[in-house]
């Protein structure tokens, strides 16, 4: 996810550089194994335009298959967000979020690098992939550290 995201697209039966199609555990599996690859993937109707996430088989609204896998920008807006308390022996507290991603899905996901507290609705926010639990998954970080970073 650094600098400008690079447009990307494959087909539902695409197996493009080496990952699991779609016959091989279904969409849930080709965005694991792109997130383990260092990208954030999400799917786009080709009919309509419209992108799509949670990964699915069948394009909400129409039903059609016609669904492309198109690298996301990474960018976004906290829709809402709360912390969930727990014992700093446990790891402390943390926000969960809901982010309306700047292509138009939304996803729950937290943002890290700040307090859960000074997360705040509306907030733009930057897409990062870190590992939870043994897992790649999707988290955020506000946008204005990853100009500072850049």
């Amino acid at each position: 996810m650094r600098g400008e995201p690079r447009m990307q697209t494959m087909t539902q039966n695409d197996d493009a550089q080496g990952r699991a199609s779609e016959g091989a555990g279904g969409p849930e599996a080709v965005f694991r194994a792109c997130l383990r690859e260092g990208r954030f993937m999400i799917q786009r109707n080709t009919l309509t335009g419209e992108h799509v996430f949670y990964p699915r088989t069948l394009s909400p609204g129409d039903g059609t298959g016609d669904l492309a896998w198109v690298e996301a920008s990474g960018r976004g807006i906290v829709h809402s967000t709360t912390v969930a308390r727990r014992r700093p022996e446990k790891g402390g507290d943390y926000n969960i979020c809901l982010v309306t991603l700047e292509e138009g899905p939304r996803l729950m996901s937290r943002v890290i690098e700040i307090a859960p507290e000074e997360v705040k609705i509306g907030m733009p926010v930057m897409a990062r992939i870190v590992e939870l639990m043994g897992e790649p998954a999707v988290v955020f970080v506000p946008a204005d550290s990853m100009e500072v970073a850049s």
